[in-house]
């Protein structure tokens, strides 16, 4: 047995992850001109991670196990969760925490004194999800 065929169901989603993960560290390395490690393990941004890595293991299951098995379903069932989650919860937990952070620093509005800022990139877009959608299904293709 080839170790990489036994163990697809986990190696391509984690690559998948981490490959995007590289792009967006890359990407903001381009833009900041300053490297950031930490976007590695960061959320948010283009495109999503969360839904290329659900739709790449949903999709590897409906090709080699058959889209009308049960964990063909389950798959889809939590790809659909976890994207729904990435572009609203997430998102309107990302929105407010940047609102929070407006109200904290203007000066007289607020008497609290935060020793760090609140992550405002946890969510995605709409758009950020459909890609990262359509890049886990086109990984779980070609593996």
């Amino acid at each position: 047995m080839d170790f990489i065929d036994d163990f697809k169901y986990i190696i391509v989603p984690i690559l998948t992850w981490f490959f995007i993960q590289l792009f967006k560290c890359l990407s903001d390395l381009a833009k900041n001109r300053k490297l950031n490690i930490r976007r590695i393990l960061g959320a948010g941004g283009m495109p999503s991670s969360h839904s290329a890595v659900v739709t790449s293991l949903a999709t590897l299951i409906g090709k080699h196990e058959g889209i009308e098995t049960y964990g063909f379903a389950i798959a889809v069932i939590f790809a659909c969760i976890v994207m729904y989650d990435a572009a609203g919860v997430r998102r309107a937990a990302g929105n407010q925490a940047k609102l929070l952070n407006k109200i904290v620093e203007t000066p007289g509005l607020s008497k609290v004194e935060v020793s760090e800022r609140l992550v405002e990139a946890l969510g995605h877009t709409p758009f950020q999800v459909v890609v990262g959608a359509v890049i886990g299904i086109i990984v779980g293709l070609i593996f």
